[in-house]
């Protein structure tokens, strides 16, 4: 039986995605038999929604694969109600409080596609200034945890943006139900999305639609010196919108010729099509075990090593390295035993739990 390849898999996920968060997709040519092989991985990694408005007006969208992507659809556009009143609820927290937060990703992000439910999310990211950050965490810490899933950022370093004050003076107040929320402006939640998925490993496509969607949905005025910033800075900013041009044919003619790549490592897309395609992608098998358990079962801490081993994008991003031809190992041994000394400096603690 002949088998696919997840690089081979992970290319049809693209070319199925590709345009999908647009308005008006382009016209689908897809063999049933490609779809039904990659619906199930759309749906593990939150674009069953997107995979529906893409195969909605295509000779696919009887089929029980189609039915799915549709259910899920359905499901996220309910939940995106439901999240926004708890948005609006934690605004009004923090506010009364004496905290301004930022609201990103999610609901952020969300808003760049023609309806909400094709971006679902589940936690709400708040992003605090670094001196409120335990009042912050304080005030949130009264909200029922069954209900409420709110991951609490302190600064913005976490997403490459060391100064803030500028960040902040471009964020703007947009309508949100009965409330008005603060969110980055369009340049720097380019840069968080891309950031984002860059240290993530680019293991979901969902997350290279947001770069792709924001990049087609950014204004006129849209400012790329400040956007890209430093060239250190840049680097992933630059990968992740290259992957999006690549991989799922975003539009790039808003950037300026002079500002616009021209080559990427050999290893990069490749490395994103293995993660489409695999059934078990790096990041989620990671967190599937607690490292805890596999250091309890005697002669298992390797293969929990192995499962925690980072593909070259996340570990080239998060040592900060430049994205090139050259062997990316050294960057990978160096994420490997941060994470290590992260997890031995919690060790004693965790033990006791």
């Amino acid at each position: 039986m002949k088998t696919t390849s997840a690089k081979a898999t992970g290319g049809l996920v693209a070319a199925f995605l590709a345009g999908a968060w647009r308005p008006s997709p382009p016209a689908l040519d897809f063999s049933a038999a490609d779809f039904e092989r990659i619906a199930p991985l759309l749906l593990q990694t939150g674009a069953g929604a997107l995979g529906w408005w893409r195969v909605r007006e295509s000779e696919l969208q009887s089929s029980a694969a189609a039915q799915e992507l549709r259910q899920a659809y359905r499901l996220n556009t309910l939940n995106s109600r439901l999240n926004q009143s708890k948005i609006e609820k934690v605004f009004a927290l923090l506010r009364s409080a004496g905290i301004e937060p930022i609201l990103i990703k999610g609901w952020a992000a969300a808003r760049y596609y023609p309806e909400q439910g094709l971006r679902p999310y589940g936690d709400i990211d708040i992003c605090v200034r670094s001196d409120h950050y335990e009042n912050a965490e304080r005030a949130l810490a009264s909200l029922d945890p069954l209900r409420f899933s709110v991951d609490l950022h302190s600064g913005f370093a976490k997403f490459g943006i060391k100064g803030e004050a500028e960040l902040l003076a471009r964020s703007q107040l947009v309508t949100l139900g009965q409330t008005e929320v603060r969110i980055l402006s369009a340049e720097d939640h380019l840069r968080v999305v891309c950031f984002h998925l860059m240290r993530e490993g680019a293991w979901r496509p969902l997350w290279l639609a947001d770069v792709a969607a924001a990049l087609e949905s950014g204004p006129r005025n849209f400012d790329w010196n400040y956007c890209f910033g430093e060239r250190r800075q840049a680097r992933p900013v630059i990968s992740a919108i290259g992957l999006a041009h690549l991989l799922l044919g975003a539009e790039i003619d808003c950037i300026p010729e002079a500002q616009r790549f021209n080559k990427h490592p050999r290893w990069l897309a490749p490395t994103v099509l293995n993660e489409w395609g695999s059934a078990t992608p790096s990041m989620p098998s990671r967190h599937a075990v607690p490292m805890l358990r596999h250091l309890r079962r005697q002669g298992d801490v390797l293969n929990g090593l192995r499962h925690r081993w980072p593909n070259p994008i996340e570990a080239t991003t998060t040592m900060n390295g430049p994205f090139n031809e050259l062997p990316r190992l050294p960057f990978q041994i160096g994420n490997s035993l941060f994470r290590i000394g992260v997890f031995l400096k919690h060790l004693p603690k965790a033990r006791h739990k």
